[in-house]
């Protein structure tokens, strides 16, 4: 969630065998526009035929909704969830409550630039990684994308291939099933495990 296509740069596929393509977030139309019509409006961004979508998290969500309305395409799942029974029993708190409407996306951003001034150099450096992996602070985006991934229902089983890591603090790995598990890996192991990831990933295209 927020992220840019940055969090794809350590993982390399062969060029004799694949074309990648990195896709960026497309703004919402509104903090409640429907999930079906935004995946409509990005799947106009996918020219190529028979795609490998590979979706991160929030994104992982996206891909199995690309997935559905694409055909002959393949779903790569990494660091998410394939249905609402694997969200962590906080976030089905925060969705049968509807705290999370009290999130204040700007309260956040103002937080961090305030952080930011005032923290210790080791801090500032891990800001700077913040800022450059999720760039993405727009608050309708941010308002829209908490909603609909607390409130997201798998509606069709797909045959997806889910990647997840066994320190994953966000989405903890007791609470999903049928995923392969990259040792180590935390919600951020498209970046701290890649290459372990990317071995797994072709292994399982092969």
């Amino acid at each position: 969630m927020s992220a840019s296509s940055l969090i794809f740069e350590r993982i390399h596929f062969p060029e004799e065998d694949y074309h990648v393509h990195s896709l960026e977030w497309l703004l919402p139309l509104s903090k409640n526009e429907p999930l079906e019509q935004y995946v409509t409006r990005f799947a106009k961004l996918i020219t190529e035929p028979n795609p490998i979508l590979i979706g991160v998290s929030f994104g992982g969500i996206i891909a199995q909704e690309l997935g559905k309305i694409i055909d002959n395409s393949k779903v790569i799942i990494i660091s998410s969830i394939k249905h609402e029974q694997e969200q962590r029993p906080l976030f089905q708190f925060l969705r049968k409550t509807k705290l999370y409407r009290l999130y204040s996306p700007n309260f956040v951003n103002t937080l961090e630039k305030l952080t930011y001034q005032l923290a210790p150099k080791k801090i500032k450096n891990s800001l700077i990684l913040y800022r450059k992996y999720l760039p993405v602070r727009n608050p309708i985006y941010t308002q829209w994308a908490i909603r609909t991934f607390l409130n997201w229902q798998q509606s069709k089983n797909q045959n997806i291939m889910h990647f997840h890591g066994d320190k994953d603090p966000i989405l903890p790995v007791q609470y999903l099933s049928n995923f392969k598990v990259i040792p180590k890996g935390t919600h951020a192991m498209i970046l701290t495990q890649s290459t372990i990831l990317q071995r797994e990933i072709l292994r399982s295209l092969a």
